[in-house]
C-alpha cells in the first residue's frame, strides 16, 4: 500500500466519502427549500432512530408514562440518507444540520432547540422530571450527560466509521478507536459496579443519552461488532443496559422514526400514542434489534 502524504492544501474529493459520499460536503447551510411539515401538537420533533434521536424519543415517552399529556409530540422522519436535514425548513431549526431537533411551540415565538444533550436538558427542566434536586445527585448527572456529548463521537464518527463505514478498512484508524471504545466501556463499567444508574439510584437524562449509544453496543445491535470488542465482558454494563431495554417506554422510544430492522419494530412517524396500538407493544422482544 502506497503510503499517504498530506497535500499542502486539503481539497475535497466527493468520491471518496465511503457510504455517506452523497451527502458529506465541507460547507454548511441549506441546499433545497422546502418546509418542514407541522403537526397538531405543540412540541415538533424532525428525527431519525438513530442513538441521537433515540434520546429524545425516548425522553417523551418517560413523560408521558409519568402522567405528563402536554408532552405530546409530533415526530417526523427526517431521511438523512436522502440529505432531509439539508433542507431550509431545518436548516433554520439546526443551523449543524443533525438530527435530532425540536420545536417547542408553547412559547410566543416558537422555540427551536437541537442538539441531543440540549434537548434532553430542555425538557427534563421543563417537566421537572429526570434532573435530579439535590446537588451532588444533580451533578452527577450533568457529570456524565456531559461525559456522553463527549465520549460517543469516537464511538461513532470514529470506531463504527472506519470499523462499519469506510470505503478501506485501516489498521491504525480501528486500533485507534477499538482502543478508545474498549477503555470508554470500562470507565462505565467501573462506575455501573457500584451504581444502579448513572447517577445513583435514580434514572436520569444520563443513562437516556448514554443508553442508546453504549446499551446498543453491549446488546450487540451496533455496528454489528459484539464479537469483535468483546462487549459481554463488560458485565455491569449488561446488566444496566438490559435493565433499561425492558423499560415499555424505552422500548416505544427506540421504535419511533425507525426505518429499518424488523417492520414490527418501527415506527416510522408519531402523531399520538395510539399509533403504537397496531405494533402489539406487549409483544415486543427487549433483546430484538
Amino acid at each position: 500500500m502506497a503510503k499517504y502524504t498530506p497535500p499542502k492544501i486539503w481539497t475535497w474529493d466527493k468520491d471518496n466519502g465511503g457510504k455517506f459520499a452523497t451527502i458529506n460536503r465541507p460547507t454548511a447551510g441549506a441546499r433545497e427549500e422546502k418546509d418542514l411539515p407541522i403537526g397538531k401538537h405543540p412540541f415538533q420533533l424532525y428525527s431519525l432512530a438513530t442513538p441521537n434521536g433515540v434520546k429524545v424519543t425516548m425522553m417523551f415517552e418517560e413523560l408521558l408514562a409519568k402522567g405528563h399529556s402536554d408532552a405530546e409530540y409530533d415526530a417526523w422522519l427526517i431521511n438523512i440518507q436522502e440529505g432531509a436535514q439539508f433542507t431550509s425548513g431545518f436548516v433554520a431549526v439546526n443551523p449543524n444540520s443533525k438530527i435530532p431537533a425540536l420545536m417547542d411551540h408553547n412559547t410566543d415565538p416558537a422555540t427551536r432547540v437541537f442538539e441531543s444533550g440540549s434537548i434532553l436538558l430542555y425538557l427534563a427542566e421543563k417537566f421537572g422530571e429526570f434532573l435530579p434536586t439535590g446537588h451532588k445527585a444533580r451533578t452527577e448527572t450533568m457529570n456524565w450527560l456531559f461525559w456522553q456529548m463527549g465520549s460517543a463521537p469516537y464511538l461513532g464518527g470514529g470506531f463504527g466509521h472506519f470499523y462499519a463505514y469506510a470505503p478501506e478498512k485501516f489498521e491504525y484508524a480501528i486500533d485507534r478507536f477499538s482502543m478508545e471504545v474498549k477503555r470508554q466501556l470500562d470507565v462505565l463499567d467501573q462506575h455501573l459496579a457500584k451504581n444502579e444508574y448513572f447517577a445513583g439510584d435514580e434514572y436520569s437524562v444520563a443513562d437516556m443519552a448514554i443508553w442508546p449509544w453504549y446499551g446498543a453496543l453491549v446488546r450487540g445491535v451496533l455496528y454489528e461488532s459484539e464479537e469483535f470488542l468483546q462487549v459481554k465482558d463488560y458485565t455491569h454494563v449488561v446488566r444496566w443496559a438490559e435493565q433499561i431495554a425492558k423499560r415499555p417506554a424505552a422500548q416505544r422510544g427506540r421504535m419511533v422514526n425507525r426505518a429499518w430492522g424488523d417492520p414490527s419494530s418501527q415506527l416510522l412517524e408519531r402523531h399520538d400514542a395510539e399509533d403504537f396500538e397496531t405494533k402489539t407493544m406487549d409483544k415486543l422482544n427487549p433483546d430484538a434489534g
